[in-house]
């Protein structure tokens, strides 16, 4: 596979360049078990894409992987070096100083996720599996059920949004999301008095009204740009999930920054549309004679495959 990464560099390297060009991007990041005396350590794979189809974008989804030894906040601090514009990311701490007023070039825009407020809630409101796990049906929340309710109200406006332009979003966010999310505050701030700091639903409402929490949960409000979750992130993580139940480890740190570079190509090209293994196999046998001036055209949103590729594919 080192092979192949290093000859595929050369997309590797357009493909983030197109994926830091973005305004806006999502981030996240999952474990992986890295290969270490005595046993394994966790390692970690981060994602970075680049998806404007929501908010009907032209420029075509890529996603970047990038690996490291840890979950240390200087990981994406330097992935992002240099870049300025909306995360659309948990509310991890480590991504806290891309937020800081004094970065340079400028501060990253925080965008949270609503998914993730949601399931807090939902885990509380869940009358089924609550049942399955023994629970009584008394243990369940009623501020949880309703939390769960009015948060559903915005996801049902976004659905009617989906792929039209930032203007048109805009308008119906400022129009119909805005009123529900004011109340939606107000409310669970009244509640939230009432509540001990230890009730399990208390601990929800405050990761949702966190000072610094909040204005990032709201700023979809103000930008037709922003998705309402962080979901485009979690999708482009789930071959990885898939793939920890084959291949159990990653032997070193040059072998975690090969996986990085062989998802990045293939997620890329999933995202795309394009059946990643014609993809590569096309590639990797007609990179070494294309002139670098015409690689571009190997891009997946630009690949065109050979006569005998795509004879083959169509046979497939």
């Amino acid at each position: 596979m080192g092979a192949v990464a290093e000859l595929l560099k050369p997309l590797n390297a357009m493909i983030e360049a197109h994926v830091f060009a973005g305004a806006r991007l999502h981030g996240d990041d999952t474990t992986v078990p890295l290969l270490a005396r005595g046993g394994t350590k966790t390692a970690r794979l981060w994602t970075y894409v680049r998806d404007d189809r929501p908010f009907d974008g032209t420029a075509p989804p890529a996603v970047v992987f990038r690996f490291s030894r840890d979950r240390a906040g200087e990981h994406p601090a330097q992935h992002l070096a240099g870049w300025q514009g909306i995360l659309q990311a948990d509310a991890y701490a480590g991504y806290n100083q891309l937020y800081a007023g004094a970065r340079k070039p400028g501060p990253v825009a925080s965008a949270l996720c609503w998914s993730h407020a949601r399931r807090k809630f939902f885990e509380l409101a869940d009358v089924q599996t609550n049942i399955r796990k023994g629970k009584s049906p008394k243990e369940l929340s009623p501020i949880a059920v309703e939390a769960v309710k009015r948060i559903d109200a915005l996801f049902e406006i976004e659905r009617r949004v989906i792929g039209q332009a930032p203007e048109t979003r805009l308008k119906m966010r400022q129009c119909q999301s805005a009123p529900l999310v004011a109340d939606l505050e107000q409310w669970l701030r009244g509640e939230r008095a009432l509540l001990s700091k230890h009730a399990k639903v208390a601990k929800a409402i405050d990761y949702l009204l966190a000072p610094k929490h909040w204005p990032s949960f709201t700023r979809f409000i103000d930008d037709g740009r922003i998705c309402l979750t962080n979901n485009a992130a979690e999708r482009s993580l789930r071959g990885v999930a898939l793939g920890r139940k084959s291949w159990l480890f990653v032997g070193s740190e040059r072998g975690g920054q090969r996986a990085a570079a062989m998802y990045t190509l293939i997620g890329t090209a999933k995202l795309n549309n394009i059946d990643p293994q014609a993809w590569l196999a096309d590639v990797i046998a007609r990179i070494s004679d294309m002139q670098a001036s015409r690689l571009y055209e190997l891009l997946p949103w630009n690949w065109k495959p050979a006569p005998q590729t795509e004879s083959s594919v169509k046979a497939a």
